[in-house]
């Protein structure tokens, strides 16, 4: 499939993605070769084959919720890179 550098710089700004002028060519090139290999994948024969519901056609094993001693806060904290009052300190997210 054709790639052309309007599509490149398209999808960068779809992604928020800013480009140099040195990677707008190898980025092209990339992405027809990605949308090429996704077009080939039209000619498989596929019309034999069951569609799948799941990953395994057994249930997977499941074990006993039963309860057990856990982390102490001290435990919990000792690792942490930052913390106060006891409480993991993390960046603001809003």
């Amino acid at each position: 499939m054709d790639v052309t550098r309007e599509d490149v710089l398209r999808c960068a700004a779809l992604a928020h993605l800013s480009l140099r002028e040195g990677e707008v060519e190898p980025m092209r090139g990339a992405m027809a070769r990605m949308l090429s290999h996704a077009a080939s994948l039209d000619d498989l024969a596929l019309d034999q084959v069951e569609p799948m519901l799941a990953g395994l056609d057994h249930p997977l094993p499941r074990r006993e919720d039963e309860p057990r001693d856990t982390f102490s806060q001290a435990q919990a904290l000792a690792n942490a890179p930052e913390q106060d009052r006891g409480h993991f300190v993390v960046p603001r997210v809003m």
